[in-house]
């Protein structure tokens, strides 16, 4: 929860590339821009999606019959969660002081899932979000999450949800978060500027999704994008050959307020930087006084979000026999 009366924050989007396929030097670039931030006196710090290891862009550039490679080394590359190499951004976050919401491709068993964890400037692990729906060739790669993670979380700045990615496009799963009071929202993307056929609707796209998630959930967004790398770019070919559809480059991040104009950025391009904004919640109030969307604009007379909350798993108990029909 806030503390006292204080509603003026600093929020930041990570802007930078992963050590791609390296969960350990990725951790440590990770750490580093904790610790930065809580220099920089920065409250609340949003990476990319995925970060760690990395966004397997190569589900979108290569045949699926020639990633197998690929892929087994991705698994090898992800992480748990809780797990050791989470355990050191706790650590860095404790020290900093800050709020973070990493993105992390998180093994869990067999699985694979697309996951922002969440971590509280006291270095607790307060929780996960899976992503829902992976999109498109990321159906190779990730799992679907389950509405248990479809969660915000209570921190000292207020309350702080996520999404990944397309899922923005899920219109029930951004109400679901905002029925649930998100004041400030954790908008994971990589970055995919430069795929072919992407070059002029991406940046639109993410800006619009951005914005009407301000607007619609009264709340300030943070977009957190990474830019595709020479280096990674040259990993990806070394292993699977040239290709043509994505050269390097790319890269949007922005800080949106909640009757939808900006706060911070967009910034671009390859220049990595932790993008900052204050953001003040009473702002929030202010867009109140028009429209809440958990409140008299939600109509729940006539419209209503059921959301199965239970975690889906493969086994399930069923109920014991009672006296009455043991025979």
């Amino acid at each position: 929860m806030t503390t006292g009366d204080r509603t003026v924050w600093t929020v930041a989007a990570v802007h930078a590339a992963p050590v791609l396929l390296d969960a350990e030097a990725t951790i440590d670039k990770a750490c580093g821009f904790v610790a930065e931030a809580g220099e920089r006196g920065i409250d609340l710090l949003v990476f990319p999606e995925v970060f760690v290891p990395g966004f397997p862009y190569w589900i979108n550039l290569y045949p699926p019959a020639d990633l197998f490679g690929m892929h087994a080394r991705y698994r090898g590359a992800s992480v748990e969660v809780p797990g050791p190499l989470v355990a050191r951004v706790q650590d860095a976050a404790r020290q900093a002081g800050v709020n973070v919401v990493l993105g992390v491709s998180e093994r869990d068993g067999g699985t694979l899932y697309n996951t922002q964890v969440h971590i509280d400037d006291e270095g607790t692990l307060l929780g996960i979000h899976r992503k829902l729906q992976p999109t498109y060739a990321e159906r190779f790669v990730w799992g679907q999450g389950d509405a248990s993670t479809l969660s915000v979380f209570e921190t000292r700045l207020g309350r702080v949800g996520g999404l990944a990615c397309w899922e923005h496009t899920m219109n029930l799963a951004r109400q679901a978060l905002i029925v649930q009071g998100e004041q400030v929202h954790a908008g994971a993307w990589p970055g995919l500027q430069t795929h072919r056929g992407m070059e002029e609707s991406f940046d639109l796209q993410v800006e619009a999704m951005s914005r009407t998630h301000a607007l619609t959930g009264q709340c300030f967004v943070v977009v957190a994008q990474n830019p595709l790398t020479d280096d990674m770019v040259a990993l990806m070919e070394a292993e699977l050959g040239p290709q043509t559809i994505q050269p390097a480059g790319g890269g949007w991040s922005a800080i949106f307020n909640p009757d939808g104009t900006t706060a911070a950025g967009p910034h671009t391009g390859p220049e990595e930087c932790l993008l900052a904004a204050e953001i003040d919640l009473t702002a929030i109030d202010g867009v109140h006084a028009l429209l809440d969307a958990n409140g008299h604009f939600s109509r729940r007379d006539v419209l209503r979000l059921w959301v199965d909350d239970e975690p889906k798993t493969t086994l399930a108990s069923a109920p014991h026999p009672t006296e009455e029909n043991d025979d």
